[in-house]
């Protein structure tokens, strides 16, 4: 069993013909060298650069060229033995990628902090399993998801993608196989249009997701099937292409240099997979039509040299390791990126991580008896190898679960969080008091929806929900805007039962309540905010609750849009009354992260308040805002004179680098209810 990472048995013959004479070339030395040049440029972009090459399309194309090659052979001759086929890809994948789970799981113990800690479960979990690409993909179009760090597992995304594909291609090459003897004509033939019209869906659908939505396009596994069938319909043709010996020279050269350049020109993780994906796969597409040109010019002489072709061959371990040894370094030494030296460093514990791997590893379970004559042999010893990874993360999970554990109430005086900062507060609790939540709880410590009435779907991608008071409501409330308004929902929730409102949240991340949108796929916004106007007008609240200002940073950059204002005049038109509260700090780092690595006494782990907040507002300055709006600001409570420190009143502040915790937020409350109250004058 061959793949695009995973390395072959040289012995394995990758480019005979399908469906006429061997070519007396079975092995292919330059494919070994291609797969060592993409390894190489993809652990040189990401550790050097912080880009994405292009490598990664090449692995699924390799793939796809291999994989389909082998087995159209293998029905052709009438012969596929799916026990034994997935049974050598079980041996293959498993042991190198379920060694490097295991120590990243204990090295992550150590160095990353825990509020990392539950994401770096799940995406062990899942690249375990193969589904990496899908839990990205699914964080991808989760708000918060959004703000996530990056894991030290994350890359096992396009092994993801390849291990589907590799449970699925030989099901599909075999129901082609017996469709092409049901009705006649030749294999090869209906490969090829099989895989040309699957080809042909995949790319037109990743050209439109990665429009319409990047990030999760980038994920899909049905946006990345077109490289893999690219390899395949090479590998039905490659051998009936004849090419004059220079071309051939020619096309390897270009090749090489079209994949080398493709991440320097291109900004791929921002703009891949797409129809700009065929940058790579079209490259390495030239360097396999070149083949073997017999020509001391040639290109293959140069992919077919011993260093690459043994960089090759420990190609799958160095991608699996590369990754988490440059996340770990990031994160022990607390910086966004590295250097010369550092990056030399990682490189290097990465090679050495990839040849001890290799040889003591992959060889052997490869060479290992298990599954070799047939049977189950090989799929107990993947049980055997994956179960203990999976009970190692289900007992850190359980763990972490429990330290994520806490109690709090708005009047707990060892924790009195916001109250901390009323004039004349004096701190009443027990010393040496440990923060809340707990660091492990703090990603998920956000301001939730749970027991609310929600629309289940009110289109846009947005969010209603509504707090029901008991028998007629006391006044009737509306909250809208985006994730900086949804955060206010620990502190308005109590405030409603207290005082019997009926309170509905419209929310949409990433929108505000404006007429003018400041994302750079605005027609869902503004869609959803002309959706949620004319429904706030139809319902005629006592009050809307919404945001004043936004980007609340370092460089005094806090604004209230024009936007804003428009949309206060209509609410003025209608008579509806609006509460317009301060937007909270936008760090540039994630506070809980820094306070666990430094300390939440760090200088460097609280922002300046001047330089984020100015003494005057910036609604002073606008024109045009109607008598209805009353104006809040809770920067007192959420800030010292001078910072905006990680933790007050032992309650840890933010859950990231932008969004307050919904404990904090809980704090919080009884300061809301009394400014809100008065600005309304109820």
């Amino acid at each position: 069993m061959v793949t695009g990472l995973a390395g072959q048995d040289a012995k394995t013959p990758v480019s005979q013909p399908v469906g006429r004479a061997a070519s007396s070339r079975k092995f292919r030395p330059e494919l070994q060298g291609l797969r060592a040049l993409a390894v190489l440029l993809v652990v040189v972009y990401h550790v050097w650069l912080d880009r994405v090459s292009g490598g990664v399309d090449v692995f699924i194309m390799i793939s796809g060229f291999l994989l389909t090659g082998q087995l159209t052979r293998a029905v052709s001759k009438g012969r596929v033995d799916f026990t034994a086929h997935w049974g050598r890809t079980i041996k293959r994948l498993f042991p190198a990628a379920l060694t490097v789970l295991v120590a990243v799981m204990a090295v992550s113990l150590i160095v990353l902090p825990e509020p990392r800690w539950f994401q770096t479960i799940r995406e062990v979990v899942a690249a375990a399993l193969y589904f990496e690409n899908w839990q990205l993909a699914a964080d991808s179009v989760d708000y918060f998801a959004q703000n996530n760090g990056k894991s030290p597992v994350q890359h096992f995304w396009s092994l993801s993608i390849q291990g589907q594909l590799f449970i699925a291609w030989p099901l599909l090459i075999v129901l082609v196989g017996v469709l092409a003897k049901r009705f006649g004509g030749g294999l090869r033939t209906w490969v090829a249009a099989t895989l040309g019209v699957i080809g042909t869906a995949s790319l037109t659908y990743s050209i439109y997701l990665t429009t319409v939505n990047q990030p999760l396009a980038y994920f899909h596994s049905f946006t990345r099937i077109w490289e893999f069938v690219l390899g395949g319909l090479l590998a039905l043709f490659v051998d009936s292409i004849a090419l004059p010996r220079v071309v051939r020279v020619v096309l390897g050269w270009l090749g090489i240099a079209a994949l080398v350049s493709c991440g320097l020109v291109l900004q791929v993780g921002t703009v891949f997979p797409g129809y700009v994906a065929l940058w790579p796969t079209l490259a390495a597409a030239m360097v396999l039509l070149a083949g073997a040109t017999d020509s001391r010019a040639g290109a293959d002489r140069f992919l077919s040299s011993r260093p690459l072709r043994y960089l090759g061959d420990i190609s799958y371990s160095l991608y699996l390791w590369h990754w988490p040894v440059l996340i770990f370094y990031l994160s022990y030494r607390d910086m966004p990126r590295v250097g010369i030296k550092g990056g030399a460093l990682i490189i290097g514990v990465s090679f050495l991580l990839a040849v001890l791997t290799h040889r003591f590893v992959e060889e052997p379970a490869r060479k290992s008896p298990y599954g070799e004559k047939g049977g189950w042999g090989a799929y107990k010893f993947g049980i055997v190898l994956l179960v203990p990874v999976l009970a190692l993360a289900g007992t850190w999970q359980f763990v972490t679960a429990k330290r994520a554990e806490f109690a709090f109430a708005v009047d707990d005086p060892d924790h009195p969080g916001a109250a901390a900062r009323y004039p004349g507060f004096r701190y009443q609790g027990a010393e040496a008091v440990e923060a809340v939540p707990p660091p492990v709880a703090i990603p998920d410590d956000w301001g939730s929806s749970d027991g609310m009435d929600c629309d289940p779907d009110p289109g846009y991608g947005g969010s209603i929900c509504t707090s029901r008071a008991t028998g007629a409501p006391a006044k009737r409330v509306v909250a809208i805007g985006d994730s900086h308004m949804q955060q206010f929902l620990p502190a308005m929730r109590p405030i409603a039962e207290k005082r019997n409102w009926e309170l509905t949240f419209f929310l949409k991340g990433a929108c505000p309540f404006s007429t003018d949108v400041y994302i750079p796929e605005p027609q869902d916004c503004t869609a959803w905010n002309e959706q949620a106007h004319d429904k706030i007008l139809d319902m005629k609240p006592d009050a809307v609750f919404t945001q004043a200002t936004r980007d609340a940073r370092v460089g005094l950059t806090e604004e209230t849009p024009t936007g804003y204002v428009s949309e206060w005049q209509a609410l003025a038109e209608a008579r509806i009354p609006v509460v317009a509260v301060r937007d909270t700090p936008r760090h540039g780092f994630d506070p809980p992260a820094c306070a666990q690595t430094h300390g939440p006494d760090a200088p460097e782990c609280a922002s300046p308040r001047l330089e984020m907040f100015s003494p005057t507002p910036p609604w002073a300055t606008v024109a045009g805002i109607p008598a209805n709006v009353r104006f809040v600001d809770f920067t007192d409570y959420l800030c010292t004179p001078t910072t905006c420190p990680p933790i007050i009143g032992n309650v840890w502040v933010y859950r990231d680098f932008n969004h307050p915790t919904a404990t904090y937020m809980r704090s919080l409350s009884p300061i809301v209810e009394d400014q809100v109250l008065a600005a309304l004058k109820w």
